[in-house]
């Protein structure tokens, strides 16, 4: 992300719009606007570019906001989406082991047999401990790759590509505890960056030789005269089609056409013996088909351009509002010039989603702010955007987990469910206590060892303030009205600037920085911080 190119032309201390807090003052307009007409220049500011960041991304700093308002939403959005050249930290995975989970050989195998032949029990219980030898080391390594993993989201310079990296991981949900592989993980994390934001159409080709997802549904054991239809299913239901776009007849002709796909050791391999080559009908298209003849079927079907661009929308914007709402036409609407954009460009995925960023409805007043961020938006944004420490990846892993979401072990093939279903008692008291440790690495029970030598600069927060009037870091009002319009993207309602305001005051009534970081706490705290 750029750094701090600073401008002074738009910060989060003057208004722009009506207050939108959850009390009385919050105003919600009556309609959005239909399609993907892009916004007008002068209409991006500060709002916009922040709400960019954080949906496009994992937020950004104050002066990275600003920066955004400075060059315009079509370069911010181009500059976000287009991420060009060698990935940063492309070979930062390769201390991953590949051969943990190495089967045995073909030796091996009829010694195996041999011994459970002959009840020989010593043979079988050192065949025994080998595996519980490699599990162990394979979960540790799993482990490994969730820090591994988390810290690329911070640190990376490339955010919408870490961004679509989780959007696949969900979408294509595989989860550890099925496959029990971590380096089968990896290589579909690897897969997932690789065509972040390409296109759909070869991710769908790759994903069907993907050994993490034909361990995971099943289908590298499917073969001839016993096709197994779990994979056949989903991949139509979840990953490309949805409900009523296909016919259980579909589901078994598809799950025919992917027999004899399977792995061996890491890679993928087609036993042509276990294939079925007689003739298939899959979604009215007939002949021999074999697995990308399914994928090509899938493809052609206008119902795959008008899902894929629906997970697109609810995953950036929103999701559909029940019928009779008055905004539903218009974000369908939307979703439809996505999914005539997507067919257009053959399923590349970035002229859609450059055309959504940079689009006036992405930016209606409905959309922002009202996200609630997943537990990776929020360890992720709140280091991001305030430059917290990161103090303890093992810690904010387990809290990730704790708020119900731990990488690469989504609950289930339908992935994770977003929204409300994040907040509950529980996660909400994980989710404050999160941004209290990494603001002042305070925990439930204590400290952070490392607390005082890791300290927040709480004075970088008020940077852009400072930026556009200088002194006015020293105003109490001022910098409440600016950190929470920064930390929750909009003014403070009457109730929240009356609190802070009275916490400066007990404190003496003067701006530091323990009075800052008090600040930045109680922000934390508030439900609105839990949106994005």
């Amino acid at each position: 992300m750029p750094q701090a190119a600073e401008t002074s032309a738009a910060t989060p201390g003057r208004e722009r719009r009506a207050p939108r807090g959850g009390g009385p003052d919050r105003e919600r307009p009556a309609s959005v606007p239909t399609g993907l007409k892009p916004l007008a220049g002068e209409s991006f500011g500060y709002d916009e570019a922040r709400h960019l960041l954080w949906r496009a991304g994992f937020g950004g700093t104050s002066g990275q906001v600003r920066t955004l308002v400075e060059w315009g939403v079509e370069r911010s959005v181009r500059h976000l989406v287009r991420f060009e050249g060698a990935p940063p930290g492309a070979s930062d995975d390769k201390r991953f082991r590949g051969d943990i989970m190495q089967p045995l050989t073909d030796e091996e195998r009829l010694a195996y047999r041999e011994a459970l032949r002959t009840q020989n029990e010593r043979l079988i219980e050192r065949f025994r401990e080998r595996r519980q030898a490699q599990q162990r080391a394979d979960r540790r390594q799993v482990a490994e790759m969730q820090r591994w993993w988390l810290e690329r989201m911070i640190e990376t310079p490339r955010p919408f590509e870490e961004k679509m990296t989780l959007f696949w991981h969900s979408h294509f949900a595989t989860s550890y505890r099925t496959i029990e592989n971590s380096y089968h993980l990896l290589m579909q994390n690897r897969l997932f960056r690789a065509h972040a934001a390409g296109n759909f159409g070869e991710l769908l080709f790759r994903i069907i030789r993907d050994p993490a997802m034909l361990a995971y549904l099943d289908n590298d054991k499917s073969r001839v005269g016993a096709p197994n239809e779990n994979y056949a299913r989903e991949l139509m239901e979840l990953f490309s089609l949805g409900e009523g776009g296909y016919s259980e007849r579909d589901i078994k002709e598809g799950a025919r056409a992917l027999t004899g796909y399977g792995f061996e050791g890491n890679e993928f391999a087609f036993r042509e013996r276990l294939h079925d080559r007689d003739s298939k009908t899959i979604l009215g298209k007939t002949g021999n088909l074999d697995g990308d003849g399914f994928v090509r079927a899938i493809l052609e079907s206008r119902r795959c351009s008008e899902f894929i661009a629906m997970k697109l929308y609810e995953f950036f914007v929103a999701p559909l509002p029940a019928a009779g709402d008055p905004d539903r036409r218009a974000m369908t609407g939307t979703v439809e010039a996505m999914a005539k954009l997507l067919r257009a460009e053959r399923y590349d995925l970035a002229p859609a989603l450059e055309a959504l960023f940079v689009s006036e409805h992405f930016y209606a007043e409905r959309f922002r702010v009202e996200r609630i961020k997943s537990p990776a938006e929020l360890v992720v944004g709140t280091v991001r955007s305030l430059r917290t420490p990161v103090r303890s990846l093992r810690m904010l892993n387990d809290a990730m987990g704790l708020m119900g979401q731990s990488l690469f072990f989504p609950p289930n093939v339908a992935g994770w469910a977003e929204g409300r279903s994040w907040i509950n008692t529980s996660t909400l008291f994980v989710r404050q206590n999160v941004a209290n440790f990494l603001l002042t690495g305070k925990t439930p029970s204590g400290f952070d060892p490392l607390a005082e030598v890791e300290r927040w600069e709480a004075s970088e927060l008020l940077d852009g303030l400072r930026e556009a009037d200088a002194g006015a870091e020293r105003d109490p009002e001022r910098v409440v009205e600016y950190v929470t319009r920064f930390m929750l993207g909009r003014a403070p309602t009457s109730q929240q600037r009356r609190a802070l305001l009275e916490f400066v005051d007990s404190t003496g009534g003067r701006v530091s920085e323990p009075v800052v970081t008090g600040l930045a706490v109680l922000v934390s705290a508030m439900p609105e911080y839990q949106l994005c």
